[in-house]
């Protein structure tokens, strides 16, 4: 897998507009970078945290399903086998040149002003002055960006984009005045438990996010806090990027923190980014101190109540193309020092720190005289520190790696099973206090880093499952853990209203879809407010049924299937069934489940749900809607190519003959080659005629004609059924769909029609065709009426518009 380092470039084309799109928190830029990713065929986004990316994945999946993205970051990835969308954390983006395709059209870089940022910011810089999609780019982030941009990205267009709603001061506010759903912001672990500890005192509980929780820990924390099982949240400026809530009140405990060499006040646009997660989309949010800080002066208030601030005028920057001959050549790279005076070297980057400590190592030096490759210390030097101890017993576990990575006795260049067992085996254990479980956390995320560098481990998949079953059991019993400490049990809680978890059955679907009903929480900064996780609902103890729901959330497409009645089910439990959605190729998802579940993991389902119900009609329809995306492909032809997409693969030949008539030999050739056949009747993919595809067509037909007409309901045909009689209720459109056009009072399989056409026009037995058919010897009469007259009893092309596109 090709992935960048933190140095090196992502290049697309260097003639292809680049658009800024800057403005504070709760603007819609991401949302709107993402809409206009789906709108290109191909596009990646990079995005600055793990937990981001997951939700935007989330978002995106829901949309196009899970065969069509990729999640890549350091700890996961997620790559199906032909990906179109790539959503990664910017320091893990990937080349685009070096994929399949050999570019994407369009790529975005998100938050944009951590180029500022002194260890990160050499990455951003980096995507800022070469991430680029071969049509189009978006780079979004804060307006302090915007007078270094020009210099940074020559010829960039930039758009301001004003917040959606109003954020104002409150002063300064005591612990037992603070409105419910606020969240207060500290600094320290130590200081975020403390004030936990107080609310569940003072208020009945509090919701804890820190910035070392697994995205499963911090998505169920989230999900109580989303669905009222609690009011309040405690956080570090973890949720200052990423963390879309219903909050109203952002209330900062501490003014200062620490940067990672000394403590420091925090600078207005940076408690402007936190106090700005107060009042998502249209809602209106407020900041304020809590007793006994002061308020903020002033000038401090005006600043963020009216998004002004200093602007940025240097970035950190690091040259991009790295020699890893020998020692010295990286050396001097790193050490370069940039020409412009609005750039910064990366003096402080960890990766560089850590090579400076393992080159002054004499067995480091003694494994590179020997042969080891230098290309090998660097990569193995990027090992990020997720347990952010003392920097000392990081730069010993990255020389640990390198030492087994390069030993030369070893007949495999590999790091050994044993190995890394004797790491990984010591961190599989739920007991301890909070502390330690936050330990053992960040030490299995190094280890999923180093699962994910496949080149490094013997079975790569099996340790990426090993460390994922360890990480999701210690994320189990770190939630169970946050509950017992902070939430009082015997606090009365708000009973929360349910969020529909898709439209109702046998009814005709809502201007707003579920997927859109869904995707409404991230209107704002990620199109507002999303809930992502298993919440444990009011009585049930939250592993009752958090395996169950992290499991179905992370499995595989292949563990689900259709059965009768449009349910789906999961391994061998029906979960949900498909309903009718805005048309036939987007169904909606209704959760049948009889689990006791809450809201947030209810809405977690169903956005998993949905994604699989997307990825069932891409199983049918891909091809062609890659194929009309073809630069080749003629107008009529992409006609054809639509109208098969709309009907789930056929389309009365008489509805297509305008576009029939306009194609040429080679677009004959490259339709044929899709495997679409060209009868004189109808026009059809023989492929989609196997008993799965039509199972799956006459689900998502009689999800969505049963919302218009409860009896609008096609039974699923045997393997061997020629032809269906046709009911008067069922629209023919449906019979279409599911692969049996209609001609007279029966609905024929499409590979059919032409040789029954025939035989009755020859005159053949009728008893020999009625037997094919799986009718009557009468019942001919009116297919062979049909036959002769050239009639056909299917939709009109405004009726397919109107019912199926």
């Amino acid at each position: 897998m090709p992935r960048l380092g933190r140095s090196q470039e992502i290049q697309g084309s260097a003639g292809s507009p680049v658009t800024a799109i800057l403005g504070p928190t709760n603007t819609g830029k991401t949302h709107r970078a993402i809409e206009r990713m789906l709108e290109h065929p191909t596009g990646m986004i990079g995005l600055p945290l793990r937990l981001l990316a997951r939700e935007v994945y989330d978002r995106v999946t829901a949309r196009v399903g899970e065969r069509a993205v990729a999640l890549v970051t350091g700890e996961e990835k997620r790559v199906p086998a032909h990906p179109r969308y790539w959503i990664c954390t910017v320091e893990a983006m990937l080349d685009p040149r070096q994929l399949p395709g050999g570019g994407v059209d369009f790529v975005a870089v998100d938050e944009i002003q951590l180029a500022a940022h002194p260890e990160r910011g050499h990455v951003f810089t980096d995507r800022l002055q070469h991430a680029r999609g071969d049509r189009e780019t978006y780079l979004m982030g804060a307006d302090t960006m915007r007078p270094i941009l020009d210099k940074l990205v020559p010829g960039v267009q930039i758009e301001s984009r004003p917040r959606l709603s109003t954020l104002t001061s409150a002063g300064r506010l005591s612990l037992g005045a603070l409105p419910p759903r606020s969240a207060v912001v500290t600094f320290s672990a130590t200081r975020v438990y403390d004030l936990g500890a107080r609310l569940r005192a003072r208020r009945g509980g509090a919701a804890i996010v820190l910035g070392a929780l697994s995205p499963r820990v911090r998505n169920a924390q989230v999900a109580m806090y989303q669905a009222g099982e609690v009011d309040y949240l405690v956080a570090t400026d973890a949720i200052g990027m990423g963390l879309n809530m219903d909050v109203g009140c952002v209330a900062f405990a501490d003014l200062e923190k620490f940067d990672g060499q000394k403590r420091r006040d925090l600078r207005d646009s940076e408690l402007a980014q936190i106090a700005g997660r107060a009042g998502r989309h249209a809602n209106d949010g407020q900041f304020a101190t809590l007793d006994p800080l002061p308020a903020l002066s002033p000038a401090t208030v005006r600043a963020i109540e009216r998004h002004r601030f200093a602007p940025e005028t240097r970035v950190y920057w690091r040259a991009h193309d790295l020699d890893t001959t020998n020692l010295e050549t990286l050396r001097a790279d790193l050490g370069r020092r940039p020409s412009a005076p609005h750039l910064s070297a990366a003096d402080r980057a960890e990766d560089a720190r850590a090579l400076q400590y393992l080159s002054r190592q004499p067995e480091i030096l003694a494994r590179l005289t020997a042969g080891a490759s230098v290309s090998l210390l660097w990569q193995v030097c990027q090992v990020p520190d997720f347990r952010s101890f003392k920097l000392d017993d990081h730069f010993l576990l990255v020389e640990s790696l390198f030492l087994q990575l390069s030993d030369q006795e070893k007949r495999s260049s590999r790091l050994s099973d044993d190995w890394i067992a004797s790491h990984v085996d010591r961190l599989d254990n739920i007991e301890g206090d909070l502390e330690t479980l936050l330990a053992r956390m960040a030490g299995i995320r190094t280890w999923t880093y180093v699962s994910n560098q496949s080149r490094w481990v013997n079975d790569a998949a099996a340790w990426q499952s090993r460390a994922r079953e360890i990480e999701d059991r210690l994320s189990d019993a770190l939630h169970d853990k946050l509950v017992a400490t902070f939430v009082d049990p015997h606090a009365r809680r708000r009973t929360p209203k349910p969020r529909s978890a898709g439209p109702v059955a046998g009814r005709p679907p809502s201007p707003q879809s579920f997927a859109e009903q869904l995707l409404a929480h991230m209107r704002a900064d990620l199109g507002g407010t999303s809930v992502d996780g298993a919440l444990k609902a009011p009585g049930v103890a939250w592993s009752d049924h958090s395996s169950w729901v992290e499991d179905i959330t992370g499995a595989s497409h292949a563990r689900f299937r259709l059965v009768r009645d449009e349910r789906i089910a999961f391994d061998d439990e029906i979960v949900a069934r498909l309903v009718a959605g805005v048309d036939l190729l987007h169904p909606e998802v209704l959760l049948v489940t009889q689990r006791e579940l809450g809201a947030g993991a209810r809405l977690r389902l169903s956005r998993r749900l949905l994604a699989w119900a997307r990825d069932l009609v891409a199983d049918l329809v891909t091809p062609l809607r890659s194929a009309q995306r073809a630069s080749n492909a003629t107008p009529g032809e992409r006609g054809i190519l639509y109208q098969l997409e709309q009907g789930l693969g056929t389309v009365p030949a008489h509805l297509a003959q305008a576009q029939l008539g306009t194609l040429d030999g080679a677009a004959i050739g490259r339709l044929r080659h899709l495997g679409i056949k060209r009868g004189r009747r109808v026009l059809f993919i023989p492929a989609l005629l196997n008993p799965g595809a039509v199972q799956a067509r006459v689900a998502l037909c009689n999800a969505y004609f049963a919302a218009h007409a409860a009896d609008a309901r096609i039974v699923f045909p045997r393997p061997t059924m020629a032809s269906l009689r046709v009911v008067d209720s069922v629209p023919r459109a449906a019979y279409e769909a599911t692969g049996y056009p209609v001609f007279g009072d029966r609905a024929i399989r499409a590979d059919l029609v032409d040789g029954v056409a025939d035989r009755l026009s020859r005159g053949a037995r009728a008893g020999d065709i009625a037997a094919q058919l799986g009718c009557t010897p009468f019942e001919l009469d009116s297919l062979r009426a049909a036959f002769e007259t050239g009639e056909y009893s299917g939709a009109s092309r405004d009726q397919r518009g109107g019912i199926v596109a």
